[in-house]
């Protein structure tokens, strides 16, 4: 397959990845206390995030140190971005009545999904 087909394809299956992992696969228990910052059911969440990239990227042949490097950067940035958007809304008590709520939403969705764009640029750049 052409490599212009296989980023297209790896956008595709990480955009999927995240609306599963995101809006099916999260739970109240991971969703209850998340402005703690060691918080359990954030990590498992995080997790879940990780375990799919590293899957979705094995399927592409990328080597095993690489499926490493893509775990921890993406476990590690997803982490803190979740981490700040708790901490954003409980310390301003959002609620989804205000625009803050969805601003703070819309950037923790930004941060996500550019994430996955630069895990693929590591892969353009590192793998290929």
């Amino acid at each position: 397959m052409a490599l212009s087909y296989q980023i297209l394809l790896l956008f595709a299956l990480m955009q999927v990845k995240h609306l599963f992992a995101d809006f099916y696969l999260q739970n109240i228990w991971m969703l209850t206390g998340r402005d703690k910052y060691l918080h359990l059911g954030r990590t498992a969440h995080s997790a879940i995030h990780s375990i799919f990239s590293v899957v979705i990227f094995a399927f592409f042949g990328t080597p095993v140190v690489w499926l490493l490097a893509i775990f921890v950067i993406e476990f590690v940035i997803h982490f803190h971005v979740d981490f700040w958007k708790a901490r954003e809304n409980v310390v301003k008590q959002l609620t989804p009545e205000d625009a803050a709520f969805w601003r703070a939403m819309g950037f923790d969705q930004a941060l996500h999904h550019l994430t996955g764009i630069g895990l693929i640029w590591l892969w353009i750049a590192y793998v290929v």
